[in-house]
């Protein structure tokens, strides 16, 4: 009996060993069978053969399921001159590398200019799957593919408006309004540089009645790509994840590009614009603000803003915050410092690179982008236009010189376009400084662009 049974086990051992045996072959010739596809197919997931491909990834054209199971439909895509999607994309591979060379070569808006062109660069890379969505892979399971990490970053920072009234924060924190408090009037001179929004919304839509096939700007829009020619950045991110996030790409490179040329744009213009003999007028001297009055400042401001403009209180509040920090002094000292230094750096990155995943080609290479950078200078030159005029009006009407060159500097992008003021004069008068003359517009420049935007966000949203 016993050895019936030894018998008995040693046979089901021996099956089942070669049962294991053969499906361990079957098992393997079917792994072999797999990678030996993978590898063929290796030489089509390369950024060469992205490159060649003539059609956009078909998450884009034909839809997907995001990560709720919710369908998102597809759209066409184009690209400007019909060229195909892989072309597209080293297109725009040269552009961004364009604006990396602006940034590291030629100091243009560094701080900017390189987390957006390295954004671009990573965005364009063929099957990186930086800025993919997430996507339901298998409805059934319901598993989820997780989306790209810039993708992850412009959802959180951007799409959100977080990330520009954070940037807020920091200028406030690294902004003195005493120019501004100790001579108010040249507040009207930030005023009269927002003419150029106005105007670029009025082209907008012009080029719109033009180009009604090609080019198709609603008021939204319009709105959105006005706002450039207050020279602010953050400012015009935020109102165009609003109103136009399809834009973003297009508006946010335009308005740091021409915030970063500056020095090249507004001196021609100004130089146009106000005579000679004007260019040398000496101002008064800045009587001293005391610090109750910077405190004061900052909750005044934002009180106004309250009671006349709601829809603006989030980047004028965030400024003053900031700004409020910086004139409390030391109680609050680590607080003010954190916001002018790590917060706003850090921000800064993540918002370069946000911006820069909205440099496909699919989004920048078509006749909308290039109205939108046309216009776009169109709004810049007729800020500092108007600056500039405002100064002239206010010399003549005005108990106390003013000379008008400081006008300029209203289009708020702080620092630089009150150094610009100052450059301009001294070239008339080597012996007149404009400097802090010049930052009384520049920051109310600031609050002026936050203004606007706030008024075109209440009345088109």
């Amino acid at each position: 009996m016993k050895k019936i049974i030894l018998s008995v086990i040693a046979t089901l051992a021996l099956g089942l060993a070669l049962n294991a045996t053969a499906g361990t072959d079957t098992d393997n010739d079917a792994g072999w069978k797999v990678m030996v596809q993978k590898v063929t197919q290796l030489k089509d997931q390369t950024g060469i053969s992205g490159f060649l491909q003539k059609d956009a990834p078909d998450y884009m054209t034909q839809g997907y399921l995001n990560a709720f199971g919710d369908k998102v439909e597809g759209h066409e895509v184009k690209v400007v001159g019909g060229l195909p999607y892989g072309a597209g994309q080293a297109i725009m591979i040269v552009i961004c590398l364009g604006l990396l060379y602006l940034a590291i070569v030629k100091d243009f808006e560094p701080l900017l200019l390189l987390p957006i062109g390295f954004g671009g660069l990573l965005a364009n890379m063929p099957f990186s799957n930086v800025t993919t969505p997430p996507m339901m892979i298998d409805a059934v399971t319901q598993m989820v593919e997780p989306g790209g990490f810039l993708y992850y970053i412009f959802e959180f920072g951007v799409a959100t408006g977080l990330f520009p009234i954070l940037i807020f924060m920091g200028v406030g924190a690294m902004t003195d309004f005493g120019p501004l408090i100790a001579n108010p009037k040249t507040a009207l001179l930030g005023a009269a540089a927002q003419f150029g929004i106005f105007m670029a919304l009025l082209g907008a839509l012009g080029l719109s009645n033009l180009f009604p096939e090609t080019i198709n700007f609603g008021l939204k829009e319009a709105s959105a790509i006005g706002i450039i020619g207050g020279a602010d950045g953050p400012t015009a991110i935020w109102l165009t994840t609003k109103l136009a996030p399809h834009l973003l790409g297009a508006i946010a490179v335009a308005a740091y590009s021409y915030m970063a040329l500056v020095p090249i744009i507004q001196p021609p213009i100004m130089k146009l614009l106000v005579p000679e003999h004007e260019r040398k007028i000496v101002m008064k001297q800045l009587r001293h603000v005391s610090k109750m009055e910077k405190v004061c400042f900052p909750l005044i401001v934002l009180l106004l803003c309250a009671l006349l403009l709601p829809s603006a209180v989030p980047l004028v509040g965030a400024v003053m915050l900031g700004n409020l920090a910086r004139e409390v002094g030391a109680p609050v000292a680590r607080i003010a410092d954190t916001m002018a230094g790590p917060l706003i750096n850090i921000i800064t990155i993540c918002l370069g690179l946000a911006v820069g995943s909205k440099l496909a080609c699919e989004k920048f290479l078509n006749a909308e982008t290039l109205g939108i950078l046309a216009l776009g200078l169109i709004a810049f030159a007729f800020g500092t236009g108007g600056g500039c005029l405002m100064g002239r009006v206010m010399n003549k009407v005005c108990k106390d010189p003013l000379n008008p060159l400081i006008g300029s500097a209203g289009v708020s992008a702080v620092p630089m376009a009150a150094r610009v003021s100052n450059k301009v004069g001294l070239e008339s008068d080597p012996t007149n400084y404009l400097l802090m003359h010049a930052m009384g517009p520049n920051v109310s420049g600031v609050i002026g662009s936050a203004v606007v935007a706030g008024v075109l966000y209440t009345l088109c949203r």
